[in-house]
């Protein structure tokens, strides 16, 4: 009878535990992105003023960009990646691609689809800070993405084997100032389009399909952003800075339009220092003026 109380007893405690609630040992994650162009709301075709170092007016035509290796800060400082949900149109691996622009108007080379945010998962506990790169990692930067899974397949997000993607793409039109025509200058030639697409560059490889070992100027950002709480704060991912000195009204004369990251291009110089990076050798004066939070 004994044994049978005993045997009894330790069932009851056995049952009794199984309904205790057991500790999460992971949470979700959500990081949310937001676009802007001097502080006010990103949106296809809508014009904004006082943009640049002639205060001009632009219609965006397409605003994309990659993050990567995306890591919550604890209280110690120490950094956790995020595991991110995989599924299969936004985020591989480590790479999500935010895409800001919603195919109508001007944005028709576009998609309808957006995506404004990071999902995943980290280990349970308690985190005040964002850790994440602007830009693809090396090893999945430089390859074929007509046979690469999304959102790697990008083509518009794609330059070639030896540059890879496109880590940030924005193209926008200028009216000039105030919606005036620009002047022409005898050194620099009117235009119409001003794009900033930041990549690799200077990637040597033995030919143009074949990817390289190294990129003379990686130009990926990693930016962190602290007292960032994932419930509360939204992270801001403003233009209006980035053009800050830069004029949009003309392009120097030989080179692409507006940035396209790649060196001696004049149009550049104020716009990677406003990305924090290193341009033909010279570092950038200041920290990075793209991302903050809100």
């Amino acid at each position: 009878m004994k044994n049978l109380l005993t045997l009894t007893s330790v069932a009851l405690a056995v049952s009794a535990c199984s309904t205790l609630p057991s500790t999460p040992t992971s949470q979700a994650v959500e990081l949310k992105f937001v676009a802007q162009i001097n502080g006010q709301p990103f949106a296809c075709g809508q014009r904004y003023d006082g943009v640049g170092s002639t205060r001009s007016s632009i219609t965006p035509s397409d605003f994309r960009m990659y993050v990567s290796e995306v890591k919550l800060l604890r209280q110690d400082g120490s950094a956790v990646p995020v595991q991110l949900a995989q599924d299969g149109v936004w985020q591989h691996h480590n790479v999500t691609l935010l895409d800001f622009e919603n195919g109508t108007g001007p944005c028709r080379n576009g998609t309808a689809a957006t995506n404004t945010a990071v999902r995943g998962q980290v280990p349970a506990g308690e985190y005040v800070g964002v850790e994440l790169t602007v830009g693809v990692p090396f090893a999945q930067n430089h390859q074929d993405p007509t046979v690469a899974p999304a959102p790697l397949n990008s083509t518009a997000m794609f330059w070639n084997w030896q540059g890879g993607y496109k880590f940030i793409k924005f193209d926008t039109t200028s009216s000039g100032i105030h919606g005036q025509q620009p002047a022409d200058s005898n050194a620099m030639g009117p235009i119409t389009r001003y794009s900033v697409h930041l990549g690799s560059t200077a990637c040597a490889s033995e030919s143009r399909t074949q990817s390289p070992s190294a990129c003379q100027n990686p130009n990926r950002m990693t930016v962190r952003l602290n007292q960032f709480d994932l419930a509360k704060n939204t992270v801001v991912v403003d233009m209006g800075p980035v053009l800050a000195q830069a004029n949009v009204d003309v392009n120097a004369k030989g080179t692409s339009p507006g940035c396209m990251s790649f060196p001696k291009d004049a149009d550049c110089t104020p716009v990677m220092n406003a990305l924090g990076l290193t341009y033909d050798g010279v570092p950038a004066n200041g920290a990075q003026r793209l991302l903050s939070k809100r």
